[in-house]
């Protein structure tokens, strides 16, 4: 068998609906997992992502949830739970821009709610029956900007360098018991959060001019890295924050 073969795996992909996550969704049925797709406006059936994972002949179901609402995390949380998911993959994510100066602190707090005190709570649920079994997976969605500071998204800058410490810690206390935890920071994707980026000539340029693989990153490209961090070829990978990023922190 295949170290990189998800069959008979269930995996729980946290912003499954578009971009990043509707690419990770997709590779992990690919690989033969079936798929409980979260996201804040998924469709209870009938989503494009649920046609993409069905049409592999895997299953899937959607949970929709506010992730700046603590009270329905942890009951989502508890929910999958008893489910006993093999994989976690925490993508879900907003960003809000603004100079720091003048940054409105109602959207500070709600980048940290979504982005990075929600992938706390739900890990923490999700987690206790990967823990008991002593197997499982869980990958975050990281960030370029877990290693550098970006402009004028200070929030975002703050919980992404969250993530990346989050991932180690967890790594620290669950590796000894079976549960590997890592993540991936994509680099410039071509997403509805970097179209602002996209939309700006002069940014856009000099962000392409940096990158040296020459073109912004796909949801696609994300693929690969996602399934070795959520399958057995990776159960000797804690801790890691992986970019897949067309070699911009190489630059």
């Amino acid at each position: 068998m295949s170290p990189f073969d998800l069959s008979g795996r269930l995996a729980v992909v946290t912003g499954a609906k578009r971009g990043i996550g509707f690419g990770m969704a997709v590779a992990l049925a690919e690989a033969g997992a079936d798929i409980i797709g979260v996201s804040a406006t998924i469709e209870p059936t009938g989503s494009e992502i649920e046609q993409r994972v069905t049409a592999l002949g895997r299953s899937f179901e959607a949970r929709a949830v506010d992730f700046a609402d603590r009270d329905a995390v942890i009951a989502l949380g508890e929910e999958l739970a008893a489910r006993a998911p093999h994989i976690l993959v925490n993508n879900a994510g907003t960003i809000e821009r603004a100079p720091a100066a003048q940054h409105p602190l109602d959207l500070w707090d709600r980048v940290i709610d979504v982005d990075l005190s929600s992938q706390f709570v739900l890990t923490q649920r999700i987690a206790r029956p990967m823990l008991e079994r002593g197997s499982g997976k869980v990958v975050f969605t990281a960030s370029l900007l877990s290693f550098q500071g970006g402009i004028n998204v200070p929030g975002y800058a703050a919980a992404k360098s969250g993530i990346a410490g989050l991932t180690k810690a967890l790594a620290n206390e669950w590796a000894p018991l079976g549960v590997n935890v890592n993540a991936i920071a994509p680099g410039y994707i071509a997403t509805d959060n970097t179209q602002a980026l996209q939309d700006d000539p002069v940014r856009s340029r000099s962000i392409l001019d940096r990158i040296p693989a020459g073109r912004w990153g796909r949801a696609a490209d994300l693929a690969g890295a996602t399934v070795f961090l959520a399958s057995p070829a990776s159960d000797y990978v804690s801790g890691v924050v992986l970019p897949v990023d067309g070699g911009w922190l190489g630059r």
